[in-house]
This record gives structure tokens, C-alpha cells and sequence, in this order.
């Protein structure tokens, strides 16, 4: 939901635009480390070093697999770290076995890293400044334009009817 608030007795007329993604983006599979004395390192930063713009700067999810498809808890590995700052690190010092497997790992990124188009709706106006706020609520929105908003927009952008000023930039007070 989008509320614009009164600021000072005035009032904007706001459209409102929602910014979705026709698909999840993945990088390609990387494999820089083998479980050696230590265990399996394939740490983001080392992996960004050696594949120079092949990984997003800010990765939002991270996916790792064995080089024969298992996922860490399908393998029995105990993992130290997986995530999205650090990369993925299995300690032989943590397995039963004191082996890790082999791991290879991606990335998740926003588009249009890895090409994916972004799409953004058209805009929409549904509700005048009156009383005490001007509601887009998206609720409404996607019952007065059925099949027009994806199901899990992503960002949400605002401007003035009247001059298309970016809504941020008003000097208004907004509740999403």
C-alpha cells in the first residue's frame, strides 16, 4: 500500500508504477576450490577475483551443490558458512568423515544482471488527495486491474500527476 499524508495543507495527485521480474536470475555454476587439507572454500570474494563481472554486487541468494548434484544436507556435509557476504565454506575439521564433498556454487541476482528483462506496469492512479491521504493501495489496485500487477512486485515507484515529480521528493510523509 502507498499513502501519500498531507504536508502543510497540500496535497499531490500521485501515480504509482510496480517494477516485477519475468524470471529468477542465476549466475553460472562456479568451482574454484577443492576439498583439500582444510575443506571446500568457494568464498565470494576469491570467486569475484578470479571471474571479474560474472557475479552481481549484491547477490541475494546463494545455492551450492556437490559436482554430482547433491545439496549439502543431502551429502551429510555440516557447512560453516552460506551466504551471500562471505560465499560457502565446508571445514573437513566439522564432517564425521573429515571430508567435505566437492562443491560448486551460484548466485542469485537481480535483474538485468543476467540479461532478464524488467518489467514495470504501467501507472496507475486510483484514488484523489481528499480528507486526510491519497491511497494507492495495491490491494485495490489489483482489483480494479485484474491481471495487470504481478503477484510479488518488487519496487514500487511514485510520482505527481501534475508534473511527474518523484513522490520522495515532495517534502510529504508516506506509510507503505
Amino acid at each position: 500500500m502507498f499513502k501519500c499524508l498531507q504536508n502543510h495543507s497540500l496535497y499531490f495527485f500521485l501515480l504509482v508504477s510496480f517494477l516485477f521480474f519475468s524470471d529468477k536470475c542465476w549466475t553460472d555454476w562456479f568451482d574454484r576450490d577443492d576439498p583439500c587439507d582444510i575443506g571446500d572454500h568457494e568464498t565470494l570474494r576469491e570467486l569475484r577475483r578470479e571471474n571479474p563481472g560474472r557475479i552481481c554486487r549484491n547477490p541475494t541468494d546463494i545455492e551450492a551443490r556437490t559436482q554430482s548434484g547433491l545439496s549439502p544436507a543431502e551429502a551429510g556435509d555440516v557447512i560453516s558458512v552460506s551466504d551471500t557476504n562471505t560465499g560457502f565454506i565446508c571445514r573437513n575439521s566439522d564432517q564425521p568423515k573429515r571430508k567435505c564433498h566437492d562443491y560448486r556454487v551460484r548466485f542469485s541476482c537481480h535483474p538485468p544482471f543476467c540479461g532478464i528483462e524488467v518489467c514495470w506496469t504501467k501507472w496507475y492512479d486510483r484514488d484523489d488527495p481528499s480528507g486526510k491521504a491519497d491511497w494507492e493501495a495495491l490491494k485495490e489496485l489489483r482489483m480494479e486491474n485484474p491481471g495487470e500487477i504481478c503477484d510479488d512486485p518488487v519496487y514500487i515507484e511514485a510520482v505527481t500527476v501534475d508534473t511527474n515529480t518523484p513522490a520522495l521528493e515532495t517534502g510529504d510523509i508516506f506509510s507503505l
